[in-house]
């Protein structure tokens, strides 16, 4: 699973409608640009990707009163919502072996777009998961042993069984927080607003380089 896709959905779907820059502007206001490949590049490929594909609307906007270019912006799609909710659905379930941390990173600053109690159950299902593939690792590999017992090779077991046990760890902390109340989930009121509105200050903007730059 690609995070890229999964962010771009979940900035225009907070936006209901938003430009490439806008969501450029969101995915580097939560970091993304710094574990995720988020980057400039990325993020306008992806926007005209699912345009083709059929899960985001384009609509021309006239050029702006000061005489900039006319903007592209997009609106999810029925099938662009499905989309987005699957995406976010697998990634709050994988475990790591399945995929790369920034999908859970993701997923997780995403997680308040379903109800409370489905997500509950979904990282109950990859606290589950990440159980089954640590049974799975240890039918070869005794921990209690130390990695020593297969040589070198028992270092890469180690790994997995660490990463594991932390991942394990950390999900059951996050239940915990969620099921005594934390956030505010779908249907629950007012969301928390993660993006930035129009004309905003992003304090975490990587700075734009102009032809002269040295550096």
């Amino acid at each position: 699973m690609s995070a890229i896709r999964l962010l771009v959905l979940g900035a225009v779907r907070q936006h209901g409608r938003a430009h490439g820059y806008q969501v450029r502007n969101d995915l580097e206001y939560w970091g993304a640009h710094e574990w995720s490949n988020a980057k400039p590049g990325s993020i306008y490929h992806a926007l005209k990707q699912m345009a083709k594909q059929g899960l985001l609307y384009e609509h021309e906007t006239a050029p702006s009163a000061a005489g900039g270019p006319p903007r592209t912006e997009y609106e999810m799609t029925e099938r662009g919502t499905e989309e987005y909710l699957a995406l976010l659905r697998g990634a709050l379930t994988a475990v790591a072996h399945d995929q790369k941390s920034d999908v859970l990173s993701a997923a997780v600053g995403l997680m308040v777009d379903l109800p409370r109690e489905e997500v509950v159950s979904l990282l109950k299902e990859r606290v589950q998961a990440l159980e089954d593939w640590r049974h799975s690792v240890t039918e070869y590999y005794t921990p209690e042993d130390g990695p020593g017992q297969l040589g070198h090779i028992g270092e890469i077991m180690n790994l997995w069984v660490c990463s594991a046990d932390a991942g394990a760890e950390w999900t059951k902390g996050l239940i915990e927080r969620i099921e005594n109340g934390a956030y505010s989930f779908a249907g629950e009121g007012e969301p928390f607003v993660g993006v930035l509105a129009e004309g905003e200050e992003n304090p975490y903007a990587t700075p734009e380089k102009h032809p002269g730059d040295t550096h």
